[in-house]
């Protein structure tokens, strides 16, 4: 497995810089979200041409790394036509920026139905899945003719929020350029945290031949509520997840998520030690 991490969550100076500290801390590969990272210049959509793709392309071989996630995490669900219709522009940039970068996928949650992309109990209805289907569809279309796979992060709290509405997503879109990104501490909420175990191997008997990328992080349980914490520091059963990923899955990027850069390399040890002896 190939470890990597967030940009975003790497120590704060010019990408040229960034990604030579993130090779020099031992990881092979990256999550990249253009606009938590890039301050330099423009990421718009007209910004993103092949050359500067390219030009960014150079600099991960440079430092031999992969960019594992192009991520643009926007909301496939705006129910307003013209707001949807932007956002699915800005994907499709994404995937043409991609298809020159060489990014493993362009990574995105699954959103909700309403403008300020926010949980609300109308995130779990048929009709938001369906709302959401229908503006992701274009989106893999697109991706489809440009070469590129799209990956989808479900999370218990967006309209995709369980492991069989995601199963559903593909196979209703049923396509080869549509894959997953399976983060299992976010399929955990307060209410399920102690069926892991349970929602693990559900995610991984639904979705494992589909899964392309896995991010890494963990939980804990404070003031009754579930709180994201750096892989080591707390209850996600890794030793369950990764004797499927160690025999199933290859060389497959994962990246770390909600560390610091004082704290990366313990979570990096700490995570390859699990998977190397599983």
């Amino acid at each position: 497995m190939q470890f990597g991490i967030r940009l975003h969550d790497a120590v704060d100076v010019p990408i040229e810089e960034r990604l030579k500290v993130v090779k020099e801390q031992g990881f092979t590969c990256a999550h990249v979200a253009l606009s938590k990272v890039i301050k330099e210049n423009s990421v718009a959509n007209s910004a993103l041409t092949p050359g500067y793709a390219m030009y960014l392309k150079r600099l991960f071989d440079k430092n031999e790394l992969d960019c594992a996630v192009l991520g643009c995490y926007l909301n496939l669900a705006n129910p307003d036509p013209e707001q949807l219709k932007e956002i699915q522009e800005k994907y499709k940039a994404n995937i043409r920026f991609a298809a020159h970068l060489g990014a493993g996928v362009v990574g995105t949650e699954t959103g909700a139905p309403n403008t300020a992309y926010k949980f609300e109990e109308a995130c779990w209805s048929e009709e938001a899945l369906e709302q959401f289907i229908n503006g992701l569809r274009p989106v893999v279309t697109y991706a489809e003719q440009m070469g590129v796979l799209v990956a989808i992060e479900p999370v218990v709290r967006h309209i995709v929020c369980n492991p069989v509405r995601a199963r559903r997503v593909l196979d209703e879109i049923n396509s080869p350029n549509l894959r997953i990104i399976l983060d299992p501490v976010n399929l955990l909420e307060i209410y399920n945290y102690e069926k892991q175990d349970e929602i693990i191997d559900q995610a991984i008997e639904l979705l494992g031949k589909d899964i392309a990328v896995l991010h890494v992080k963990d939980f804990v349980i404070k003031d009754n509520k579930l709180i994201s914490v750096p892989v080591g520091q707390g209850q996600c059963h890794w030793d369950r997840i990764m004797p499927f990923m160690k025999k199933e899955k290859p060389f497959m990027h994962a990246t770390l998520e909600d560390t610091k850069p004082e704290n990366a390399v313990e979570a990096l040890h700490y995570i390859q030690n699990i998977y190397q002896n599983v």
